[in-house]
């Protein structure tokens, strides 16, 4: 019988708030041996005031012993470090746990407005691949600054690192194409080749990993580009692929075109442990109010789902995955479902509430 033990981690703002509502979603799915059970761990800003630590060792081996991390947002503007950088406990589990691949969806959903207008029969559905543990984020706690004049972070990429994203994005767009029933789509490389030697290296790896998936179409773009390109024509992408910091970036950009933060799931992916957490951040200044939007997290609980599914050769954990993002998708046809970020004025609640409903 399918029994998924998961680390429910709230953190700070609406985290909390946000991962209750998922938890929710997840066990109206439940049902024909399928079972989520969740254990709650501490991180972030609060607990960082508390105690002087933003990511407990029990939470770390909680996290490892578990077979899902459901995270919510961690951080508050006003706690930093000495340096003037914000707490990112995330970011910490991303390299304690090699959490390599970075899976930003970016969808747009029926009822949900855009500030793009459309073509007819047009719509917005990629996913961004993004290196999570190498690029610009190698330098995390290792920057150095000398006096008030200067400031260095060394931007890092490895064949083994790029390799490994790359061949997830592959295999990504090879999946994307078997559940729609389609022709294999499109990878796209996006990076500064043109100007730097670390992203000449990117594309030449991604180029070398390429033939390994002869039937799968390639592309190339450079990151400052891409950020119009997002803008122009997103219909026209299918997976893109990028080193860390300019897929932090990018991530962003399409998520604005989707409906903003919250309605962009996101999942931390390795080889052993996996982290599924919106995208947004803590919002301390809609906390406790009731109106922050759960889809995000809502729908990376489903990202949750397919990867157990596919871990665990699970087709309930899969089926889960397909009821949890249908219901999405009928929930946010109806303005009574959507929060008031997406034209509504559903609660947190009423929002998951309808999800529930439509599952």
């Amino acid at each position: 019988m399918p029994y998924y033990r998961i680390a429910l981690i709230g953190g700070d703002g609406i985290g909390p708030e946000v991962v209750q509502e998922a938890a929710r979603v997840l066990k109206a799915v439940e049902g024909g041996g399928l079972h989520f059970s969740f254990e709650e761990a501490e991180v972030g800003a609060a607990l960082y005031r508390r105690t002087g630590e933003d990511l407990p060792r029990e939470t770390i081996e909680l996290c490892r012993q578990t077979d899902a991390i459901l995270f919510g947002a961690a951080g508050l503007p006003d706690v930093r470090h000495a340096d003037g950088t914000e707490l990112v406990p995330q970011i910490t589990l991303r390299m304690v746990l090699d959490l390599y691949a970075g899976v930003r969806p970016i969808k747009l959903f029926p009822g949900v407005p855009s500030p793009l207008a459309l073509p007819e029969g047009a719509t917005i559905d990629y996913v961004i691949f993004r290196e999570n543990t190498e690029g610009l984020f190698a330098s995390l706690g290792g920057g150095s600054k000398v006096g008030e004049d200067l400031a260095v972070d060394t931007l890092v990429i490895t064949r083994k690192g790029t390799e490994r994203i790359v061949r997830r994005a592959f295999e990504a767009c090879q999946g994307r194409a078997e559940r729609s029933g389609r022709s294999l789509g499109k990878v796209t490389c996006v990076d500064k080749a043109n100007v730097f030697r670390s992203y000449a290296f990117f594309r030449q790896v991604f180029q070398e990993t390429a033939r390994a998936f002869p039937g799968v179409r390639t592309d190339f773009a450079y990151i400052d580009a891409m950020t119009m390109y997002a803008i122009q024509a997103p219909w026209q992408y299918d997976v893109i692929v990028l080193e860390n910091m300019f897929g932090d970036i990018l991530s962003d950009l399409g998520a604005a075109t989707v409906g903003g933060l919250g309605m962009a799931p996101s999942g931390d992916v390795g080889d052993r442990w996996a982290l599924f957490q919106p995208s947004h951040g803590t919002a301390p200044d809609i906390a406790g109010k009731g109106i922050a939007n759960p889809t995000a997290t809502i729908l990376s609980a489903a990202m949750m789902c397919r990867w157990l599914g596919r871990q665990h050769r699970d087709p309930l954990a899969a089926a889960a995955a397909d009821r949890i993002e249908a219901a999405v998708g009928n929930a946010l046809q109806d303005p009574t479902g959507r929060t008031p970020d997406i034209g509504g004025a559903a609660t947190t609640r009423a929002a998951s509430d309808a999800v529930i409903k439509a599952c």
